[in-house]
Parts: C-alpha cells; structure tokens; sequence
C-alpha cells in the first residue's frame, strides 16, 4: 500500500491508469452533495483522455436516474459510463440465465430495479405497487399465488415490509426453480448524515428465513465487472477501482486484477487498514478524491 501525500505520488498515479472506474456513494457524492474537489479531478483526468467509469452498488436509481443526477450535480458523464447494480442484475436475468420473458420478477426494492427490468422486457411485482407498500397485516389467506413469477429480486428498499418478505418468501418456496437474486450485499451505505443499512441488510431476513443464499450481483463480483467488459474495451494492467469501501470497491478490483485506490470520505477509516491482512490492502490510499488536485 503507497500512501499519496506529494504532488509527484499523484502525477505518477494519474499517468500510470487509462481507465478510471469510480464508485459513486463516498467517493464522488454523499446524497446529494459533492465531495469537494470531485468535478475538478474528473474534468482533468478527462482532459487527459483518460477513460472514465462510473460503478455504483446503490439499486434504488436506474442509470437514467443516475445520469440526471450527474447532471443535476453538474458532472458531465455519458449514459453508457454509467453502471449500478439494477441494471447489472437486469442484464443477468435476460442475458446470462436467460429468464424466459412470460416469468415475471418480484421485486423487493425501488424504481431502478423496476425500471431496469422492464428496459429488458420483464413484468415485475412487489416494488414499489402500492398493494404491497403497506404496513397492513400480511395473511395468506388473501393472498393468490402468481405462478409465472420465476425470480425474486432483493435491492435496497427504504419502505420495506412484512408483506414483501412474506410474498417474496411463498415464491421461493413455492414456485419451482424461482431464482434468488440480490442487487449487492452492502451491509450499509454512506449517507450525508452518517452511515445507514444497506442492501444486504435488507436481504438477510429473508436469507435467513430461506436459508439460502442469494445469488450476488453488483461489486466485489466479478458479474458486475463482465458486464462493464462487454461494453467497453480497456486493458486490467492500466486500469484502477477508486472506492471508499474495502470489502466491495477494493475486493472488486483485486479480483478483476485492477489497481485500487481506496478514499476515506466514505465507510472505511485510517484505523480500519490497521486490521488489514496484505493480500487486502489497497495499491494507494488517499484521503479524498479531491486531493487529485494539483
């Protein structure tokens, strides 16, 4: 691990890499605030020709959603830069298992799984529908089975509730072959305010309640990565993962056989590298994405 204090650690580091994957959440904003410098150091390493991707586990926007936040924060990003676990999750149900499109997928999450989903020609359940976005008993006496729904997929969800653990836990049991998808297992988040649960926290419920495990799509795996690939060309030697998070951002590079430059603007702190084994630290650690600035 090399820690970057001088002028020239980062000249050497913005041009040993072509292509720069971010994280999004505590490396480039917290809500909806930027991290300060972030515009600056993007624009330059643009300015670069550097090729610049955006890989993000937070599966309550779609990419749309997340390009008109870009926008709104006045960094300028292309669509086809953008990658969030929703729609890697949407992909791997259409193109990697194939999904038959009569199967419907019920949603425990938000609007950007649901609007990834139908992006791919799927019919959802659950999500946002305002039948299952209430704090009613759930009984299954009132409930009617859907024998078309295939796959149950878990992403954050800020309203979650009993009736959709309920609902998404008689599909698994009872539709044969569903399969069982999760966005990310992000135990928490970093929020403007402070740290909040994440998308596998919404999931573990449910996992336990199965027990059975979900099949994992956003960072650290290597899913995620595979679909980055199949849109862009870049070569791993020159490419580095900048993220706050050791057990996802850094985790996913070091599979993918990227650099890592991990920033402490999000979850990870200066005192957790002291617990560090080798073989999971990070290549540079920096304090802020904003000390790219030179």
């Amino acid at each position: 691990m090399k820690p970057l204090e001088l002028e020239a650690d980062y000249k050497s580091l913005t041009s040993s890499y072509d292509t720069w994957l971010f994280d999004c959440d505590g490396v480039i904003w917290h809500d909806d605030h930027l991290v300060d410098g972030a515009i600056e150091v993007l624009s330059y390493l643009r300015n670069q020709k550097k090729h610049l991707i955006f890989v993000t586990n937070n599966a309550t926007k779609s990419r749309r959603n997340l390009k008109a936040k870009f926008d709104k924060l006045g960094v300028h990003v292309e669509m086809d830069e953008i990658f969030g676990s929703a729609y890697a999750s949407a992909i791997y149900l259409s193109s990697v298992v194939k999904l038959p499109k009569d199967k419907k997928v019920y949603v425990i999450g938000e609007g950007g799984i649901e609007e990834e989903l139908k992006e791919e020609g799927f019919e959802h359940l659950g999500g946002t529908h305002p039948d299952d976005n209430t704090l009613k008993p759930f009984s299954l006496d009132s409930f009617v089975l859907d024998p078309t729904v295939g796959a149950v997929l878990c992403g954050l969800d800020r309203y979650i509730n009993y009736t959709k653990y309920s609902k998404a836990f008689q599909y698994l049991t009872r539709n044969e072959g569903c399969l069982f998808v999760v966005t990310n297992e992000d135990s928490t988040y970093p929020a403007s305010g402070g740290i909040l649960p994440g998308g596998g926290s919404i999931l573990a419920p449910l996992k336990f309640a199965l027990k059975r495990n979900a099949t994992p799509i956003g960072k650290p795996n290597q899913t995620m990565l595979d679909c980055i690939k199949a849109k862009h060309d870049f070569d791993p030697s020159r490419t580095i993962m900048v993220g706050d998070r050791l057990e996802t951002d850094i985790e996913f590079g070091k599979k993918g056989g990227l650099a890592t430059l991990l920033v402490l603007t999000g979850i990870t702190t200066k005192a957790d590298l002291d617990q560090l084994t080798p073989e999971r630290m990070p290549d540079y650690v920096t304090g802020s994405l904003g000390d790219l600035r030179f």
